[in-house]
């Protein structure tokens, strides 16, 4: 009864904030949640969801190249400002640090709980995007890092 009141309750902050994605995905989430096989479904996308999420956002960025918006100029006028250095720059580190978070939420499950919140909150409220908790982790694992605070050490 507590996951369908919290995501009940997710579900009102989303539409409270308008945010359309996170509207859809609780939607989803309780639709998938009514059906008698969710028990064997959620696992699959608790596994395999952030990937295929990945996948299409990755889709998506490809489409510019494959319809010629972007071509080779393109990448190699990226590399003669500072903006495109930068921005260079920040892809590497968000891939890193995504990559360390994904590590982190497999290793210690129970920050996922505040890094949604985190996430929801940032969503609903900044007007943000719920691309973070992938990233949030890769920050949050920085961060356990720097102050040798990683869970089982």
């Amino acid at each position: 009864m507590e996951s369908w009141l919290f995501l009940a309750a997710i579900l009102l902050v989303a539409i409270f904030g308008k945010n359309q994605s996170l509207i859809i995905a609780t939607g989803v989430v309780l639709v998938l949640k009514l059906l008698p096989f969710s028990n064997r479904v959620f696992p699959i996308i608790n596994a395999k969801g952030i990937n295929w999420g990945v996948t299409i956002i990755s889709i998506a960025i490809l489409i510019p190249i494959a319809t010629g918006q972007i071509g080779f100029k393109d990448l190699l006028s990226a590399f003669k400002s500072p903006v495109g250095f930068i921005a260079v720059g920040c892809g590497i580190l968000v891939a890193v640090l995504s990559a360390k978070g994904v590590g982190l939420l497999s290793q210690s499950p129970e920050i996922t709980v505040a890094l949604v919140f985190g996430t929801i909150m940032g969503v609903v409220f900044l007007k943000g995007i719920a691309a973070g908790p992938v990233i949030a982790s890769g920050i949050t694992y920085t961060i356990l890092t720097v102050f040798n605070l990683l869970p089982g050490k």
